[in-house]
């Protein structure tokens, strides 16, 4: 064999960016991530701090938003108190104008943040002490005023680094494991089920007789249908009460009545199972049919010479023949099915009740929904870790190699 040299290897940079930016940088990223208490929906903690920070501007607004705010209050008392007000206002434009021009989010050392968060308490408790000592007074902003001295505290940035946190929490999480057998059962029933129509399917179309390319072609249409267009279409289909696979089922006695198809735990995973299995199947047969096709046809002939059955032409020939598109086919729509999202989430939306809500859906809902990247991202890589588990075992543990 050749070896490259690094003219040759420039022919690989293409495929190496390709990795790194779609591939590897997610991956990385999202371990970095999980590290972190990273919730964009809290100002605090909307970034990776390692070290004390403090958010400037927002500290700014807000003791703009004070001297905006107090001079109303301060007409309203009598001279003494009127200049206590006046104090406060003078303390507030010293602290806040050296952060006229300041970024958004700025490093502090310890000695400024706890001058500033004295700052804050200080100016809390001479309000309040106004305000006690006239009660009687209907004030306009008082309770604006601190608002703002409380919203003034989340300016100071912790470091949000949790270490392992986020994971000991996945462990502790019963609604994960939860998604992890929802996801295991869609998975290991839809491959099932698909392997063995799919089976059928290849050996179907491999077989040359008279409008095999019609037939291909019709059966390879359902995985040409978008996902999402897919699951709204059986989303129809199940509908309690116009959708004729429910009443179909309804009356042949599978489900009790139309409405469980899509509103009982075992009626919701049935139904997305059985849409999985109607639009993958063919991707399955796909795949096999490559196998087959790259079988030499003299061995079946020989295999009728000496007697062979077709189930002992299948078993004999076609079987171990074929064990290495098995293992390609088996592995990409396990692995597919395991990071099943789109149908789901269309269909059922990981309902009812979280009964077909798998490890994609939940991680979506705790990144997305929640705005919480440091623990969406801890189950992202518990999902990566299952995804590498299942293709060592197929790879490892099946023993076949996908080279022959």
């Amino acid at each position: 064999m050749k070896k490259l040299n690094w003219k040759t290897s420039l022919f690989l940079l293409p495929l190496v960016i390709m990795l790194a930016t779609f591939s590897f940088y997610p991956i990385i990223s999202s371990f970095v991530y999980s590290f972190f208490d990273y919730q964009t929906n809290d100002q605090s903690i909307a970034n990776l701090y390692t070290t004390n920070h403090f958010n400037a501007k927002l500290f700014y607004e807000d003791c703009d938003y004070l001297l905006f705010y107090i001079p109303d209050d301060a007409a309203l008392v009598d001279e003494a108190d009127r200049a206590q007000f006046e104090n406060i206002m003078d303390s507030i434009r010293t602290n806040m104008a050296p952060y006229k021009d300041k970024d958004t989010v700025i490093r502090l050392n310890k000695a400024d943040i706890a001058r500033l968060k004295t700052f804050v308490r200080t100016t809390q408790n001479d309000l309040n002490t106004i305000y006690q000592n006239n009660t009687e007074r209907q004030f306009y902003n008082k309770e604006n005023n601190q608002l703002l001295l409380n919203e003034m505290k989340q300016c100071f940035i912790t470091p949000n680094n949790v270490g392992f946190k986020n994971y000991q929490a996945l462990v502790h999480d019963p609604r994960f494991w939860t998604s992890i057998k929802n996801t295991l059962v869609f998975t290991i029933i839809s491959v099932f089920f698909e392997f063995l129509i799919g089976m059928g399917l290849a050996l179907v179309m491999a077989r040359a007789i008279k409008g095999i390319g019609s037939i291909r072609t019709a059966a390879l249409i359902p995985w040409a249908i978008p996902t999402a267009v897919s699951a709204l279409i059986w989303s129809y289909l199940y509908d309690g009460s116009s959708g004729i696979i429910a009443h179909i089922f309804a009356q042949i006695g599978l489900i009790a009545s139309p409405q469980s198809m899509l509103l009982t735990a075992q009626g919701a995973m049935s139904a997305a199972i059985l849409a999985d299995i109607w639009k993958t199947a063919p991707y399955m047969a796909l795949l096999l049919l490559a196998g087959l096709e790259v079988i030499d046809r003299g061995l079946y002939e020989s295999a009728s010479l000496d007697g062979c059955n077709k189930v002992q032409t299948f078993f004999k020939i076609t079987f171990p023949l074929l064990k290495p598109s098995i293992l390609v086919a088996l592995l990409l729509r396990t692995l597919d099915a395991f990071r099943v999202y789109d149908l789901l989430a269309i269909l059922t939306g990981g309902g009812p009740g979280g009964a077909t809500e798998t490890v994609s859906i939940y991680s979506y809902k705790v990144l997305v929904g929640q705005s919480n990247y440091g623990y969406g991202s801890a189950i992202i890589i518990g999902m990566f870790i299952c995804v590498a588990l299942i293709a060592t075992i197929f790879v490892k543990i099946l023993g076949t190699d996908i080279s022959n």
